[in-house]
C-alpha cells in the first residue's frame, strides 16, 4: 500500500529536526540568528565523523581561500559521496526536502521575519534547477535549497566580505568540528561587517569588498554542534576574517545550505 511508508518517512523528519527553541536572533544590522547544540549529539558525531576528505574538494582562491564540495564543484563526486555515506545521504534528503525549507520560514515568520511569499512551491533535488515558466505565468515563487560542504585552511584561510546573490533567502552555517578539534583564539567566526564608506551599504548585487573596507559590527565564534541562520538583504555584509592556526592541517569544516529562489 503506498500510504504504509509515511510513518517512517514521517520519523525521519522528526528525528532530524533542527532544534529551533534554542534560536537567538539578532536584528541590527540584518536579521542573524544562532543555534546552539543544533543537532542531537549523536546526530552530530555521526556527521562530523563522516565528514568529506580534502582531496575531493574543489579549490576556490577567488573567493578568498576555501574548499568546496557541491552540486557545482567536483559535482560527481559530492553524488558519490552522497550516495556512499547514509548519514550524509540522509541529511542531504532531509535538508532537501519541503518540511525543511516550509520550518525554516515558518519559524522565522514567527519572529517578525516575513519574506511575503504568499504563493510558493518546493522544487525536490530530482526536479530540475530552472523555474518553470508556469510558475512564472502564475506568479508562484519556486524555492529548493542548496548544499555545500565547505573548508577553509586554519593558516590564513577566509572569505572577503560579502553579501550574498540575490536568489538567496535564507543561508543557514553548520560547524563541523568535532569538540576539541578547533581553538577559538585561530578565529574562525562570522563576522557581521559594515562599510566604512556608506556609499557601499547598497549591494544587493553581491559585490567583494577587501577587510580594509569594512569594519566589524560583531563576530559569532565558530563552536562545534551550532548553525548560524541569517537572511539575505541589500546590506548583509559579513565575512571570515584571515585566520591564525599554527599549523596547515588545522581546517575550519563547515556545512553551508542555502533556501534560495530558482531563477
Amino acid at each position: 500500500m503506498p500510504g504504509a511508508c509515511w510513518p517512517v518517512i514521517a520519523r525521519q523528519i522528526e528525528d532530524w529536526m533542527l532544534r529551533y527553541d534554542r534560536l537567538q536572533l539578532d536584528y541590527e544590522p540584518y536579521p542573524l540568528g544562532l543555534i546552539p547544540n543544533v543537532l542531537d549529539e549523536e546526530t552530530y558525531g555521526e556527521l562530523v565523523t563522516d565528514y568529506p576528505p580534502l582531496p575531493l574538494f574543489k579549490h576556490m582562491p577567488k573567493l578568498g581561500n576555501k574548499y568546496s564540495l557541491s552540486s557545482s564543484n567536483n559535482r560527481k563526486l559530492y553524488y558519490r559521496y552522497l550516495a556512499d555515506t547514509p548519514a550524509w545521504g540522509r541529511f542531504h534528503d532531509y535538508i532537501q526536502s519541503k518540511e525543511f525549507i516550509e520550518q525554516a520560514l515558518s519559524v522565522l515568520k514567527e519572529n517578525h521575519i516575513d519574506f511575503g511569499l504568499k504563493r510558493y512551491r518546493v522544487l525536490s533535488r530530482k526536479r530540475s534547477k530552472h523555474s518553470n515558466p508556469i510558475s512564472r505565468l502564475l506568479r508562484i515563487t519556486e524555492l529548493g535549497a542548496r548544499f555545500e560542504f565547505s573548508m577553509m585552511n586554519g593558516m590564513g584561510g577566509h572569505i572577503r566580505p560579502h553579501t550574498d546573490l540575490p536568489r538567496k533567502l535564507i543561508t543557514f552555517v553548520f560547524s563541523m568540528v568535532a569538540p576539541g578539534e578547533w581553538d577559538g583564539r585561530w578565529g574562525g567566526g562570522t563576522a557581521v561587517v559594515r562599510p566604512k564608506n556608506p556609499r557601499y551599504s547598497f549591494n544587493r548585487e553581491n559585490r567583494y569588498l577587501d577587510f580594509d573596507d569594512v569594519e566589524v559590527v560583531k563576530e559569532y565564534p565558530f563552536n562545534p554542534n551550532q548553525a548560524l541562520i541569517f537572511v539575505k538583504t541589500f546590506n548583509s555584509w559579513h565575512a571570515v576574517m584571515p585566520m591564525s592556526a599554527p599549523r596547515g592541517d588545522a581546517l575550519r569544516k563547515t556545512l553551508t545550505v542555502n533556501i534560495e529562489r530558482k531563477m
